[in-house]
């Protein structure tokens, strides 16, 4: 009965966002702390956070089209998980910017074009088997909490070349658990071909684009240099730690008990809620400097993140093929987070370097952005309803 149950796919997504989220539930908060460490100026540090991003664009959909031609996702997620490992273990030795750049852009890429790939299986068995997408994600988060508290604490008590080996043990648990994530067969590669390209072809999957660019963008400054911002006005790593923790837990509410949420609002209706926080959050993070009066904000995190996250996930798997899956997922990634987050975190150092905490009134205007463009997607989602 032990062994069924944990063969259940539910439970084995579950575990494949619990270690992609333990990676970077690290990495996320603690990364541009070890690229400091190294002697990376807060510019450097944008570009290359950016770099990372920007080559997403071009190998994250390549990815994702390799993975439906495949006889499952399962192997190139090994090998994708493995490639990361091995570019991180490379990291903890090299001391040349030249070496650190190119390893860098390696590991971030091979971790990157693993989400696509384990959201396409999910969504998958979400349509076949009525699993709830919110409640498996949510393991990630709870992974993200555990990861960012830990970390935090370990940091406190050294350097941040710590970071390096946290993330390189991580990563570990990341590679065993892609061996273990459903198999997944794809469609025959003419009909997989027709399938992306109607998605290609409809209106509403750009303007998808365009409105989850401005949501998950309006983050940058957020990932790229809360954890600086906030040992700026003073705060230790273990209560930053606990910040980042905090939102995630919010997060982790919202996936659980979002789904009756998503329902009567819609998946538009969740981005657009998205979009309106964003407004309210970042236009005071830049203001705020009492720990109480952050701790509280950061509570918004489930509906920037979160409720914009839902909402787009939703949206695609009511897509209306199922063939080229991870193709689909794969662009959607690319052009959404690669192309909008890019151009935002390339951005983000020179914004933070002139302007520190301010910065985050240009996320501000971002979050606008998403919501003026959820605001089209309903009104030509229900225009294709009532042709």
């Amino acid at each position: 009965m032990w062994r069924a149950a944990v063969s259940r796919p539910a439970i084995r997504l579950a575990a494949f966002y619990a270690a992609i989220f333990l990676v970077t539930g690290v990495q996320l908060p603690f990364w541009p702390v070890w690229l400091a460490s190294r002697g990376l100026s807060p510019e450097e540090i944008g570009y290359l956070l950016a770099a990372a991003i920007w080559v997403k664009v071009v190998t994250t959909p390549a990815i994702g089209a390799v993975a439906d031609r495949a006889t499952g996702h399962r192997t190139v997620m090994a090998v994708l998980a493995a490639t990361a490992l091995a570019a991180y273990m490379a990291l903890i030795w090299s001391s040349s910017l030249w070496l650190l750049i190119p390893l860098n852009l390696a590991a971030f890429s091979a971790q990157s074009a693993l989400m696509p790939l384990g959201d396409s299986i999910t969504l998958a068995a979400a349509r076949s088997e009525a699993l709830d997408y919110g409640r498996v994600r949510v393991w990630g988060s709870a992974s993200f909490v555990l990861a960012s508290v830990a970390s935090g604490a370990a940091l406190t008590a050294g350097s941040g070349e710590r970071v390096i080996m946290l993330v390189a043990g991580t990563s570990a648990v990341l590679l065993i658990s892609c061996l273990c994530v459903p198999g997944v067969r794809t469609g025959i590669g003419a009909r997989r071909q027709i399938g992306l390209g109607a998605v290609a072809r409809d209106a509403r999957f750009w303007l998808l684009i365009g409105t989850a660019s401005a949501l998950q963008s309006s983050h940058q400054v957020y990932y790229g240099f809360g954890t600086l911002h906030w040992r700026s006005l003073g705060f230790s790593d273990t209560a930053i730690g606990w910040l980042w923790a905090e939102g995630v837990l919010a997060e982790i509410v919202l996936f659980w008990f979002g789904r009756p949420l998503v329902a009567r609002m819609g998946p538009v209706g969740m981005m657009a809620l998205g979009g309106g926080a964003g407004i309210l959050r970042w236009s005071l993070t830049g203001a705020l400097t009492w720990l109480p009066s952050v701790v509280g904000l950061q509570l918004l995190h489930a509906l920037t993140f979160g409720a914009s996250q839902l909402g787009a996930m939703h949206f695609l798997s009511r897509a209306p093929t199922p063939y080229g899956a991870a193709s689909v997922q794969s662009l959607y990634t690319a052009l959404s987070s690669a192309i909008g987050s890019g151009v935002v975190m390339t951005l983000a150092g020179t914004l933070y370097s002139s302007y520190g905490g301010a910065a985050y009134y240009f996320m501000a205007v971002l979050s606008a952005a998403g919501l003026v463009g959820a605001v089209g997607l309903r009104a030509v989602t229900a225009e294709n309803r009532n042709q």
